[in-house]
């Protein structure tokens, strides 16, 4: 397959999956936003491969698969699929190390074996896997490595996929799944079965609002990053500074709604997001 094949097919890939980060991509050069069409691809098929298995499938064997692929994309071998022809391109013009990517299929992997975490460093390390190394892979894309920006793309990730988890707690409770800390549970005695049957009480809310504040923390943590990034740094983290404005006005409409997690999923609209991305592009190029 020729690369210009295979990077349709993970463009159309991305266009279709409706993704919070499509709105982002649009605003970056051809070739970076190339290479952000099929990141994304990569991240949401292992994620689809353990989350949504084909019939007939098992996910272990998927992320075998997935890693054998890995393996080719950084080595001699030619890789198979769309997505790793694809990605062999991207890694090599961006110098995009392996290990990041392996941590991310690592952290996918804990889905299989783990439906609770006890603690908030357990569930650190899965936010970090998940999230906080797509950060750091997207940073090459960016053309901005050093300490800091570093620093910005790790807790960027971990506000995103605390807003994640959030977002998602009554549909992780229909699937016996519990992402909050039970130790937090514990605290605000709100049990392990009122989750799992989706109760909402004022323990839930109480429970709820000291999670939102951790999310904030992390976005305040990744501003603070930011701000001592020189002027050409912030301005090519661009899309990394919509997709917060998304993720924190999901955040937002979370706490407005008073945590009513367990009815239809709390989302912003197209226009919403266009809105937001519009308006963060600007101030980026006129500030």
């Amino acid at each position: 397959m020729k690369a210009s094949e295979a990077q349709a097919y993970c463009t159309a890939y991305t266009k279709n999956s409706g993704s919070n980060f499509y709105y982002s991509f649009l605003f970056l050069p051809k070739a970076k936003r190339e290479a952000m069409y099929t990141v994304y691809a990569f991240c949401k098929a292992i994620d689809s491969a353990v989350d949504e298995p084909a019939a007939g499938t098992n996910p272990k064997d998927e992320l075998t698969r997935w890693r054998s692929e890995l393996d080719a994309v950084y080595s001699s071998g030619a890789p198979t699929t769309p997505i790793m022809v694809s990605l062999a391109y991207h890694v090599k013009s961006m110098g995009i190390p392996k290990a990041y990517f392996e941590e991310l299929i690592k952290g996918v992997e804990m889905d299989l074996f783990n439906n609770r975490y006890v603690t908030f460093d357990e569930l650190s390390l899965y936010c970090y896997r998940v999230a906080s190394v797509v950060g750091l892979i997207c940073l090459h894309i960016f053309g901005v490595t050093s300490a800091r920006a570093q620093d910005y793309a790790v807790a960027l990730g971990m506000a995103f996929q605390l807003t994640n988890i959030l977002r998602d707690v009554g549909t992780d409770a229909q699937e016996r799944r519990i992402y909050l800390p039970l130790e937090d549970l514990k605290k605000w005695n709100y049990a392990e079965k009122s989750m799992l049957n989706r109760s909402y009480s004022p323990e839930f809310r109480a429970l709820m609002e000291y999670e939102a504040s951790r999310a904030h923390h992390y976005y305040q943590r990744a501003d603070a990053a930011l701000k001592a990034l020189s002027p050409a740094e912030r301005r090519a983290l661009t899309v990394a500074e919509i997709m917060r404005g998304i993720y924190s006005r999901m955040l937002d409409h979370i706490e407005r709604s008073n945590y009513q997690v367990f009815g239809p999923r709390i989302s912003l609209t197209t226009t919403q997001r266009l809105i937001i991305a519009l308006r963060i592009w600007l101030r980026s190029r006129y500030s």
